[in-house]
C-alpha cells in the first residue's frame, strides 16, 4: 500500500513538471547593449597618392568593420583595434564607412565621402584660357624662350636649388625645395607646393634659377603663368643681380616681376612688383600691387611683364602698366647690369605668415613660357 501511494506521487508529480516545463517561457537572452559615442579620424595622406588611413573609437566596441567603396569593389577591413588604411587607384570621390560592432550584425555606423585627387588628374586644372603676348614686338628681337616641351627641365638653362626656405635665402620660411616637385609635361612648367615632411620642414616645393647659365641686361620680359592661392603661399617670379655671390644682397639688386602673397580677401587676386637695392648702405625698396577685379590668378593665364632699360624699369599684367621707377641714379647702379632669373613657391614666411586650416595643398604655379625681348 506504501509503495502504491508513493508510486502514485511521483507519477504526478512527474507529470506536474512536465507540465509546468512545457508551461513556462523560454530562458531569457541578455539584452544586447550597442556601441555609443562613435568617433573617428581620417587623413588623406600627402606623401603617397590615394592613400587613406582610418582610426575609430567607440565605447562597448567588440570590433570595428572599415569599409572603403572603392569603384573596384567594396575593400572592408575588420579588426579590434579600428585601424585601417586603403589606397585609391584613381581620382574621384568615394565613400567610407565606420562600424562599431556588438556583434557582427549588430552595429552603429558614421560614414563620409573623401575626394582624392592624383597629381595627373589634378594638372588637369591648368588653364584653358587667358591673356597671351605676341612672339614678336617690332623694335626688338626674341634673344631667349622656353616654352617648357619635352618631358624634363631643360638643365642647359635652369638649376634646381634645394634646401630649407633659410638655406640662405631668409624670410622664415616653412618650405623644403627639392626637384621632385618639378614637373615638365604638355608644354607646361609647374611646381607644387606640398603638405609633406621633409628634413624637419613641414611643406615642400621647388626654386629654380638661370643662375650662371642664362642671365640678361635690359629689355622686355614676357612670362605666361597661373598661380597658386590660399594662406601661406608666395609664389614668387623675380630676378637677382649676377654679382650676388661676390658683393650680397642687397647690394646685387633685386627685381621682383611677379609676388603673390595668397589669403583671404583680395590677397588672392592680387600681385606685387618691387625692386629691392642697396643705397650707401641702406636697403632701399620700391613696389606697387596690382589686383584682378575679381576671381584669382589661379583661374585664367595671365602675363606678367617687365620693360627694363638703362633708365627705368615699368611692370606690367596683361599688358597693362602698373608700376614704374626710374633707375638713372648713381644710387641704383645695381640695375644697370646682367640679372638672373628665379622661380619658386615658398610656403610661410615673413609676408604672407604660415598656412591655417583654410589652406589646400597641393598648390601649383603653372608657367606657359618665358620669353626674353632686346632691342635691335
Amino acid at each position: 500500500m506504501l509503495l502504491s501511494v508513493t508510486y502514485k506521487t511521483m507519477k504526478y508529480t512527474f507529470i506536474l513538471v512536465l507540465f509546468l516545463l512545457a508551461c513556462s517561457d523560454e530562458p531569457a537572452t541578455p539584452e544586447l547593449t550597442l556601441p555609443t559615442d562613435l568617433s573617428y579620424i581620417l587623413e588623406i595622406s600627402e606623401q603617397v597618392e590615394g592613400l587613406v588611413s582610418v582610426e575609430a573609437t567607440a565605447k562597448n566596441a567588440s570590433f570595428y568593420s572599415i569599409i572603403f567603396m572603392d569603384n573596384s569593389g567594396d575593400v572592408k577591413e575588420s579588426n579590434i583595434e579600428g585601424k585601417a588604411t586603403h589606397q585609391f587607384g584613381e581620382s574621384g570621390t568615394f565613400t567610407i564607412k565606420i562600424r562599431a560592432h556588438a556583434t557582427q550584425s549588430a552595429y552603429i555606423e558614421k560614414s563620409e565621402n573623401v575626394t582624392i585627387l592624383f597629381a595627373s588628374d589634378t594638372l588637369s586644372t591648368i588653364p584653358t584660357k587667358g591673356f597671351s603676348t605676341p612672339n614678336s614686338y617690332a623694335n626688338y628681337n626674341l634673344v631667349w624662350a622656353d616654352e617648357f616641351n619635352g618631358t624634363s627641365l631643360n638643365t642647359s638653362d635652369w638649376n634646381y636649388e634645394t634646401g630649407t626656405g633659410n638655406s640662405g635665402w631668409g624670410n622664415n620660411e616653412l618650405q623644403y625645395y627639392m626637384s621632385d616637385n618639378t614637373l615638365v609635361k604638355d608644354g607646361v612648367l609647374t611646381i607644387t607646393a606640398k603638405r609633406q615632411s621633409v628634413f624637419a620642414s613641414d611643406y615642400t616645393s621647388s626654386r629654380l634659377t638661370t643662375q650662371g647659365k642664362k642671365s640678361f641686361q635690359f629689355g622686355r620680359i614676357d612670362i605666361r603663368a597661373a598661380l597658386p592661392k590660399g594662406q601661406g603661399l608666395w609664389p614668387a617670379i623675380w630676378m637677382l643681380g649676377n654679382d650676388i655671390s661676390s658683393v650680397g644682397w642687397p647690394k646685387c639688386g633685386e627685381i621682383d616681376i611677379m609676388e603673390l602673397i595668397g589669403g583671404s580677401g583680395s590677397r588672392d587676386r592680387t600681385v606685387h612688383g618691387t625692386v629691392h637695392w642697396d643705397d650707401n648702405g641702406t636697403k632701399k625698396d620700391n613696389g606697387r600691387p596690382n589686383s584682378l577685379l575679381s576671381g584669382d590668378f589661379s583661374q585664367e593665364w595671365h602675363v606678367f611683364s617687365l620693360i627694363w632699360d638703362e633708365n627705368e624699369i615699368k611692370w606690367l599684367r596683361d599688358d597693362i602698366q602698373y608700376h614704374s621707377i626710374n633707375i638713372s641714379s648713381a644710387a641704383m647702379s645695381e640695375f644697370r647690369q646682367k640679372f638672373f632669373f628665379i622661380f619658386n613657391v615658398a610656403v610661410g614666411g615673413n609676408w604672407p605668415g604660415s598656412p591655417d586650416a583654410s589652406t589646400k595643398f597641393p598648390q601649383r604655379m603653372h608657367v606657359d613660357y618665358i620669353s626674353v625681348f632686346q632691342r635691335t
